[in-house]
């Protein structure tokens, strides 16, 4: 039987302080629209074909409540289930239904050995992709965590063995871990430890990233750090701080990977091609802020009452 694997990032899962605040940032800025509502949970969808990229939760206050994966069917769900129960992570429920109103399908809950929330599912329903707007994300890109220097190799360790991720590349700061021909849906980044860095939405090409950063910027975000190329994964970036201090990305043209013929790199090799996280050298370093906020320290009360300030303004 062939191993069951991760093969895709579905959509993030966020507790914010003001639900009608964020629902607002993410449908007229950022620019995804509402597939569903269940219970105190809103669901967002792209452009793409997934049921959604983003759940919001009114939690009051800012905090990760999961990444959640896709997987092919049911069984490689049961299996990949019995594989963390058996890596010894915190694994929740058994597989079980998901609420229609929620896209459906099947899933488990379970946390990374740094006790981040994450979840596994199949079955769920999907969209036809819409009309497409270009300045629009598609889908989920990928997501980077931070973990403690001492709990970077744990987490890799844990999601490659585990759920199927191969590395694509090691850098001083992240390893680069992919699920499907994306060269990274999941990073780990070495940082204070656990918590959120970022999540990155793919949008179509370079001129629709253009075209969405400049309207974030006009909405009173500022572009934090961007636009630039990355090293690892050649993707061009933009990143903002949205209203609840989250770091949140738009990205374009990540690299594909041949599994037969691709070689991850080493820290030492991509110290060498790209010894600066913007490979072009225009983008400079990340603000202050965004460095703070990539570390997990969130500016929300701080950056909603700026932007609330700019627009009585």
């Amino acid at each position: 039987m062939t191993p069951a694997r991760v093969t895709g990032v579905r959509s993030v899962e966020l507790g914010v302080r003001d639900i009608n605040a964020s629902l607002k940032f993410y449908s007229e800025v950022w620019g995804l629209e509402v597939a569903s509502t269940d219970g105190d949970a809103v669901h967002l969808r792209g452009t793409g074909a997934e049921h959604h990229v983003l759940t919001l939760r009114e939690q009051g206050r800012a905090s990760l409540l999961g990444v959640h994966f896709a997987a092919t069917d049911r069984a490689a769900v049961d299996q990949m289930h019995g594989k963390a129960k058996g890596f010894g992570v915190d694994v929740g429920a058994a597989p079980a239904e998901i609420s229609p109103n929620a896209g459906g399908g099947y899933a488990f809950r379970f946390k990374t050995p740094d006790g981040l929330p994450m979840s596994i599912s199949a079955d769920v329903k999907s969209h036809p992709t819409t009309m497409l707007d270009r300045s629009r994300p598609t889908k989920i890109s990928h997501v980077v965590l931070n973990s403690s220097g001492e709990g970077t190799s744990g987490q890799v360790k844990f999601f490659i063995d585990a759920l199927g991720f191969r590395l694509s590349d090691s850098s001083h700061m992240m390893e680069f871990l992919r699920c499907s021909a994306d060269h990274h849906s999941l990073a780990i980044f070495r940082n204070k430890g656990p918590s959120l860095n970022h999540v990155a939405y793919e949008v179509p090409n370079i001129d629709g990233l253009m075209h969405g950063a400049g309207r974030v910027k006009q909405s009173g975000f500022d572009i934090e750090w961007g636009i630039g190329r990355h090293g690892p994964g050649n993707n061009v970036f933009s990143y903002f701080i949205e209203p609840d201090g989250f770091v949140t990305e738009y990205t374009t043209e990540l690299d594909q990977i041949d599994d037969a013929a691709y070689v991850p790199q080493t820290p030492e090799f991509w110290q060498k091609v790209a010894p600066t996280p913007d490979r072009w050298g225009v983008a400079g370093p990340p603000s202050n802020r965004m460095r703070a906020a990539m570390s997990g320290e969130f500016y929300a009360a701080e950056r909603c009452e700026e932007i609330m300030a700019r627009k009585r303004a």
